[in-house]
């Protein structure tokens, strides 16, 4: 075994379920396992992490799978350079709707109310409607703008013929918050990873419409993210830390250990939600997955379709070099690595051609076409 530089490491995570890597990790004990002492570390907001991360606060964090490269290029109010490791789970999230939003969409396009997945034209419809009778635009939340929910709100949006920066407002909402802004009706819908998506359906307050595979299955959804200084000056500590984390992910995708999962979480210092509540939502078929199917690697050309979508809604320069970005932030280096002291396969490329990932194209922000990303098609 590698000599581990750093044996004290402080790791973030925000209270989602696809934080419990970080926490089975530490209950199992997998990080001591591999040498390590971890402190894991509730946090408020994915702010929260990125600033923590930043300033050295935090040794590494759970955090959106775009962050790391937005703060790289420096389009965020941060600029440190960081990268990601690992994947920690693919899929996990969806898109809530309140109550009362679901009224309007059955007054709105009766014929297009129960549809499932929600067709996004019946969010058109009482967009329409709105403009018409003069009343506010709806408010739709996502948990920061560059995380997948917020790319997930805009292609849904897209896919039924509206502009989600003229049509509605989009706003941000930390996670833990979400269901008490739809309760307090602050915010008409929120796209959020679970269990704050079940949360609100089991306190009858609000409806899911779309979950994220409905639009991309396999969408990569939190990894594992610290400074490039930190891997740079810690290669084996980071190997440690990726075995550790593979241990448990490999654990978390066993079906027989969704019920325990659910238990864990539970508990007050980690989600504070009921157990039967995350059970709803862990015990669902291809919902959350952990490591199969190659769910850890740091794919590059997941990197290439985040950085195309900040291109595409005006977060990044149209000049940025895609590929020598994703070079840089998604290190198929340290993964392999670590990966092959676990016996754990990894893919023989770094990449997938666009479309290898089965992830939506890029809809025109018109009226609705053919050429548009249809939710709920199979890919």
């Amino acid at each position: 075994m590698s000599l581990i530089e750093r044996s004290k490491l402080k790791i973030g995570y925000i209270p989602i379920i696809d934080c419990a890597p970080v926490i089975l990790a530490d209950q199992l004990g997998a990080f001591e396992r591999h040498g390590l002492e971890v402190e894991i570390q509730r946090e408020v907001s994915w702010a929260n992490v990125r600033d923590k991360l930043a300033l050295g606060v935090l040794d590494a964090a759970h955090i959106l799978s775009p962050l790391p490269l937005a703060i790289t290029l420096g389009i965020d109010s941060v600029t440190v350079p960081l990268v990601n490791v690992m994947t920690l789970e693919v899929n996990g999230n969806a898109l809530t709707l309140s109550n009362a939003l679901w009224q309007e969409i059955e007054e709105a396009a009766p014929a297009l109310a129960a549809t499932r997945p929600l067709d996004a034209r019946a969010i058109a419809a009482v967009v329409a409607r709105r403009k018409a009778a003069g009343r506010p635009q709806l408010v739709l939340a996502s948990v920061f703008p560059y995380s997948v929910q917020n790319y997930m709100v805009r292609l849904w949006l897209s896919s039924g013929g509206l502009d989600p920066d003229r049509d509605v407002r989009l706003t941000i909402v930390p996670p833990p918050h979400t269901v008490a802004h739809l309760s307090g009706g602050v915010i008409d819908g929120y796209c959020v990873g679970e269990p704050w998506n079940q949360q609100a359906q089991s306190q009858g307050i609000g409806r899911i419409a779309i979950t994220g595979p409905d639009i991309w299955k396999g969408m990569p959804e939190k990894v594992l993210g610290t400074t490039e200084a930190f891997a740079g000056k810690n290669p084996n500590t980071v190997k440690a830390l990726i075995k550790a984390l593979l241990e448990a992910c490999m654990w978390l995708d066993d079906p027989a250990n969704r019920g325990e999962t659910a238990r864990v979480l539970s508990i007050p210092r980690f989600l504070n939600t009921p157990a039967e509540v995350m059970a709803r939502t862990l015990e669902l078929p291809d919902f959350h997955v952990f490591h199969r199917d190659h769910a850890n690697f740091p794919w590059r050309s997941h990197a290439d379709w985040f950085l195309k979508q900040m291109v595409r809604w005006g977060q990044a320069s149209p000049g940025i070099d895609i590929t020598a970005t994703a070079d840089r932030v998604y290190r198929t280096d340290l993964y392999r690595a670590a990966a092959a002291e676990m016996g754990v396969a990894c893919p023989a490329t770094d990449r997938l051609p666009p479309g290898g990932h089965g992830e939506p194209a890029f809809p025109a922000v018109t009226a609705a076409s053919s050429s548009q990303v249809r939710i709920g098609d199979s890919r």
